[in-house]
């Protein structure tokens, strides 16, 4: 492998390495901005485990008062049906 070679291989890492690491570093900063969302979620549509069920895409019935989907924060109140805290 020659030298130019080397260094385009190199730099392709870095860029994607750093791609990946700022990716990351996005992720939690969004997510903090977001509230759970009680009483909406469509069947199969939950974010995460309810009661009932041990994981996410697992709300039985549409409505399911124990299951919610993650929304923008101040959303949920906007939402007919929506509570933040299960019912």
């Amino acid at each position: 492998m020659s030298l130019k070679t080397s260094a385009k291989s190199s730099a392709l890492v870095a860029a994607a390495m750093a791609v990946g690491i700022s990716g990351a570093m996005v992720a939690p900063a969004g997510a903090a901005d977001m509230e759970k969302c009680y009483g909406v979620a469509k069947a199969g549509k939950n974010d995460c485990q309810t009661a009932t069920s041990s994981c996410a895409g697992t709300a039985r019935m549409d409505h399911q008062k124990d299951a919610f989907i993650l929304v923008p924060a101040g959303t949920c109140d906007k939402i007919a049906g929506g509570n933040t805290s299960p019912m």
